[in-house]
């Protein structure tokens, strides 16, 4: 219903399409309405792809003219009976290229105009020489604005076959939607392969990548994902299996350079169509400033450029000097209000991040150790969290050989709780560099892992405690033993024929210590 509603439809019109349709597809409702309605001579001209048609023709239009350098084939024509027309107030950006963002017009449209992915894009990579008959489910894993999407799009437009692309977005997605597209891929498996697009596929719960699970696995489509997030945790382990995953990284300063000097230089499609066809010029300091601030990510660095293209187009029409924009470093700063850190407290990045404060203290280096304290703060990570991260270093690394390293860390985490940031900000730094400069020690924590072991290790379950060491408050427990032949420390000078473990394990050692001057 929604699907049909928001190619234009009324609600009334939907239902009845549906109910005649057997509510099989919004394609074959739309399908139907389109075969009862003549068009308008108005509007027969703005005819174009609905926002619900899963063709490659609408994966590839995304609101913006095609790149000229794109290779993409033409989309087969549609029959009399498929074509529709749409108000103009609902017909995409395609008549107004400037709507879409800068990032969006210089998206690149071929594999050769990828920058910062060699390692996937080399000559005799997967992704250069894909079969003709066949074409593995990939899934793309990136930080945002790597280039994921733009290579999605790449990758399936350079396919000697070129396959029909259903392309969806894990947002908004349902399961009838995923069991809508593969039905259709089925149905056109004698014809034409089917490559199946998902973007943010991550934001898919386990029921709908479950429902991807026999398409897959039989082929019916070809999946190409892309998911910012580790597809270890968000993704379900017999997805994984059926998938090639493929990691982009974060793209260098050289690269987001050029992209930005890609986009003042295009005419057709890059920062003229922001300032209405005047000139831009950026200077070479903001330029590098920009790439070096954005963090590697590409959309970021180009949002930022067309926001200060848009302030230097408004200082050119003040100063009655509408000849050439000129984009100087303060434009950029004033764009980019903040440097952008790629963080996320729930994702990946979080635990790099927290794993990199704790070895870089666990091996004495006080500097890494404030740096990497500095990115978390700086990120907004909650400083309880680091502080409960330091509570448990301080037992873990140092333990016995400086105990008052524990009276630290607590007191960094009262001290964090009363004050709050950014006010804590030295509290943390404080300790963490105290546990740093700490000797170390892990001989409680290994004494603790060799006692798990020997508990879940024993051979026919963990002994009883021995009657020495238990308890008799009842006359019935002390006529059994309980208690019988316990020395009391206090009224005896020497215990030491005194056992405490049980038979089995005497004279087992757990904890070393003291050291003997070693640090352990």
């Amino acid at each position: 219903m929604e699907q049909l509603m928001s190619m234009g439809f009324s609600r009334d019109l939907a239902s009845k399409a549906l109910a005649a349709t057997g509510n099989l597809s919004a394609d074959a409702a739309a399908d139907w309405i389109l075969s009862q309605t003549p068009s308008s001579p108005s509007t027969s001209s703005t005819t174009t792809t609905p926002h619900s048609q899963s063709t490659l023709s609408r994966f590839f239009s995304c609101n913006s003219q095609p790149h000229p350098s794109s290779s993409l084939s033409p989309s087969p024509s549609p029959s009399p009976s498929s074509k529709r027309t749409i108000p103009s107030e609902t017909t995409p950006n395609n008549k107004h290229p400037h709507l879409a963002p800068l990032s969006e017009r210089m998206r690149p449209a071929t594999l050769d105009s990828i920058l910062g992915q060699d390692h996937l894009l080399g000559p005799n990579s997967l992704l250069r020489s894909p079969s003709n008959k066949f074409f593995p489910s990939i899934i793309l894993w990136g930080p945002p604005g790597s280039g994921k999407t733009s290579l999605a799009r790449a990758l399936a437009a350079s396919l000697p076959s070129k396959p029909r692309l259903v392309p969806l977005s894990a947002v908004s997605s349902t399961v009838r939607d995923l069991r809508d597209a593969i039905d259709s891929a089925r149905r056109a498996r004698s014809t034409r392969a089917t490559v199946l697009f998902i973007d943010e596929i991550h934001r898919f719960s386990r029921v709908q990548q479950d429902a991807l699970l026999p398409a897959v696995e039989d082929g019916s489509v070809a999946l190409l994902a892309a998911t910012t997030e580790n597809p270890s945790f968000h993704l379900s382990t017999p997805l994984l299996s059926r998938c090639k995953v493929l990691t982009l990284k974060p793209l260098s300063p050289e690269h987001v350079k050029s992209l930005l000097l890609r986009a003042a230089s295009d005419r057709e499609h890059g920062l003229c169509l922001t300032t209405g066809g005047i000139d831009v010029t950026v200077l070479d300091e903001a330029v590098d400033f920009l790439s070096v601030n954005c963090d590697g990510d590409a959309r970021v660095a180009l949002n930022a450029l067309e926001v200060a293209a848009s302030l230097a187009a408004k200082s050119a029409t003040e100063s009655s000097d509408g000849a050439t924009i000129s984009i100087t470093l303060d434009h950029i700063k004033e764009a980019m209000q903040c440097k952008h850190l790629a963080y996320d407290r729930a994702g990946e990045e979080h635990y790099n991040l927290i794993s990199a404060l704790h070895k870089s203290m666990r091996g004495s280096d006080a500097d890494a150790s404030i740096y990497w304290l500095a990115r978390m703060l700086e990120a907004g990570e909650q400083p309880l969290y680091i502080a409960r991260r330091l509570v448990r270093f301080a037992s873990e690394d140092i333990g016995l050989v400086n105990p008052t390293a524990l009276n630290q860390a607590v007191a960094c985490y009262q001290a964090c709780h009363f004050l709050g940031m950014p006010e804590c900000d030295v509290c943390l730094a404080q300790c963490v560099a105290y546990l740093a400069l700490a000797p170390k020690s892990v001989a409680v924590y290994r004494a603790l892992k060799e006692a798990k072991r020997a508990v879940k290790e024993s051979v026919g379950g963990n002994e009883g405690v021995p009657l020495h060491l238990r308890n008799a408050p009842t006359k019935l427990m002390d006529q059994l033993g309980y208690g019988k032949g316990y020395l009391y420390p206090p009224d005896h000078d020497d215990c030491s024929g005194q056992t405490y473990l049980p038979p089995s394990l005497l004279g087992r050692k757990f904890l070393d210590w003291p050291p003997d001057g070693k640090i352990q």
